[in-house]
């Protein structure tokens, strides 16, 4: 099927989907309506699916006491404008993911990823009960943004390759998309990092103006058709082990809300985490064994240098932000290690160790 098709198809679908009738609001209530821009393009299967399905969660569990429209990228506000746009009040909230935010401050990108990081359920365990919250909402209180981590796309993969790699050597030089810490990291390994969106990444594969890339993983790569410009895909995606989906709101806006409503955002927010979560690692699954039957993509393991030198690469990055001068950040910095070590010297016997337990158990039965 042509890519501008399928993602035809999926915009029909997916907007059909998520329609439902709403309850008129009791009469005197009063009615705010909101306007959210998003990253993405208008029900793009994965995060503009997530983005439509919390706008409507939102306008429904209110009773259509808020009332959201969403405005996909370039509708309302450039795709990287979301953060500037709530900011400053011309949208009530956006959908994005903290990791395009590094300009901002490089402590927003742990909110995120982390190369060689936490995984989703990790990831809302240290905001939840690791001290994460409390640093997320002090940070984003200095733009005037209320937060909310609202999905999460699960572990990413390494990318979309156009040749082969072999070592450590084939990644000097290399034209690669990439975005969050992940980019310092791999400019490191003398990577050229490029920060685009999904429809100038398929371009630069095409023309091979990039030699690889990185957007989300097989459901979302897929709709966008980055199977027909590179045929090697490359695992595992150690840049974003997984990446934290977000809804923010304008300060203002949100205290203008009675409680009642306030707690309605909050749920709609935080209640979206795991159905959006394993609506992803479902969907990727079946999405990449498509690609792999119909498509001839080729599936491929970095090389152990290769991750390797990632890791020592991405040992740097957090040492020189533990060196940032803002102490926010440094505060944000430690807690996320902390945590990380934590889950991570645990999980050795619990989840990685049941993982290669059951890896083991089916390729022998």
């Amino acid at each position: 099927m042509e890519r501008r098709h399928f993602i035809k198809a999926s915009i029909i679908g997916g907007a059909a989907a998520a329609s439902a009738p709403i309850a008129a609001p009791a009469a005197g209530q009063e009615v705010f309506d909101w306007k959210m821009v998003t990253a993405w393009p208008k029900n793009l299967p994965g995060p503009g699916v997530a983005a439509q399905n919390l706008a409507d969660r939102i306008t429904a569990l209110s009773n259509g006491r808020i009332n959201v429209k969403l405005y996909a990228a370039g509708e309302l506000v450039p795709s990287r404008g979301v953060f500037d746009a709530v900011s400053e009040g011309t949208a009530e909230l956006y959908h994005a993911v903290p990791s395009y935010w590094g300009s901002k401050s490089k402590g927003i990108l742990l909110f995120g990823s982390q190369p060689f990081g936490l995984m989703a359920d990790e990831q809302v365990g240290w905001m939840e009960w690791g001290g994460g919250k409390e640093l997320y909402h002090e940070m984003y209180a200095r733009f005037n943004l209320t937060p909310f981590l609202c999905g999460n796309s699960g572990p990413q993969w390494m990318g979309w390759f156009r040749n082969e790699l072999t070592s450590v050597e084939d990644l000097k030089g290399l034209k690669f998309r990439g975005s969050g810490l992940a980019s310092e990291m791999f400019t490191k390994l003398g990577i050229a990092v490029q920060t685009m969106g999904p429809g100038d990444m398929f371009q630069g594969l095409q023309s091979g103006a990039l030699d690889a890339g990185e957007f989300v993983g097989p459901w979302t790569d897929s709709a966008v058709g980055f199977q027909q410009v590179a045929k090697y895909y490359y695992w595992p995606g150690v840049g974003e082990p997984s990446s934290a989906e977000e809804c923010a709101v304008n300060t203002d806006a949100f205290n203008k809300l009675p409680d009642d409503l306030k707690d309605v955002v909050k749920f709609a927010c935080e209640s979206g985490y795991n159905k959006d979560w394993t609506e992803y690692t479902t969907k990727h699954a079946l999405a990449l064994a498509k690609m792999v039957k119909e498509d001839g993509v080729i599936v491929k393991k970095l090389p152990d240098d290769i991750i390797l030198a990632m890791g020592k690469a991405a040992d740097e990055v957090i040492a020189e932000l533990r060196e940032n001068d803002d102490e926010l950040v440094v505060r944000i910095v430690d807690s996320y290690m902390a945590y990380r070590e934590s889950v991570a010297s645990y999980n050795v016997y619990a989840a990685t160790g049941a993982a290669n337990a059951r890896t083991l158990a089916m390729e022998n039965g």
